[in-house]
């Protein structure tokens, strides 16, 4: 049965000369076993420009970083939320990041008239939205906030790395790399891994 939290996107005829700001939403942090979900949206100022925007992953963290940086000083306004990790087990991880996505937009300091969402899902927002396939790497709004996202999103993983150093947070990112999956086989799980990630669960048993 369809949850009721979201729905498929469908293609829609946008005004897209319709007046009003247009913010980008993207997130990070769907696959990892552990942390929260990561979602930012971002209303670029076109007076403004921003040289460099393009998909985080296909940035080096250097490169991230001074986006970050510039984004947050230039674009007219922007907001980065989360879920939990706890929300993720209690609502599974598809409606934990509609969730961030939905946190994110009312985050906004200025109400966006449309919202362009990286992907084919759209979060319940009360507003114009269109998701876009690969849309981190076609729409600059959407991919600064694909920049905003991941940076937050690995400043966490240093952050836990500290507390936790046993399973490597900070260089593999959360994810089931062989050197996470050998340290939770030895360690078990910390209160940060996400209980129904079926590598996380299995340690549990």
């Amino acid at each position: 049965m369809r949850s009721r939290k979201f729905f498929k996107a469908e293609q829609v005829a946008l005004v897209w000369d319709a007046p009003g700001l247009v913010a980008g939403v993207d997130e990070a942090g769907r696959g990892p076993l552990a942390g929260p979900v990561v979602a930012a949206a971002v209303i670029l100022d076109e007076l403004n420009p921003i040289a460099g925007l393009a998909d985080s992953k296909k940035l080096s963290a250097r490169k991230r970083e001074q986006l970050f940086d510039e984004i947050r000083a230039k674009a007219l306004c922007c907001s980065i939320a989360e879920a939990s990790v706890e929300e993720i087990d209690r609502l599974n991880i598809l409606q934990a990041t509609m969730l961030a996505m939905q946190r994110a937009v009312q985050g906004l300091r200025l109400k966006p008239a449309k919202v362009l969402v990286d992907g084919n899902r759209l979060p319940q927002l009360g507003m114009l939205a269109e998701a876009i396939v690969k849309g981190d790497a076609l729409v600059p709004a959407i991919s600064a906030a694909s920049i905003l996202a991941k940076v937050h999103r690995d400043r966490w993983c240093v952050q836990y790395h500290e507390q936790y150093p046993q399973y490597g947070f900070a260089g593999h990112k959360g994810y089931g790399t062989a050197e996470h999956m050998a340290a939770l086989q030895e360690h078990g799980a910390c209160p940060q891994h996400r209980k129904t990630f079926a590598p996380v669960s299995r340690v549990l048993r």
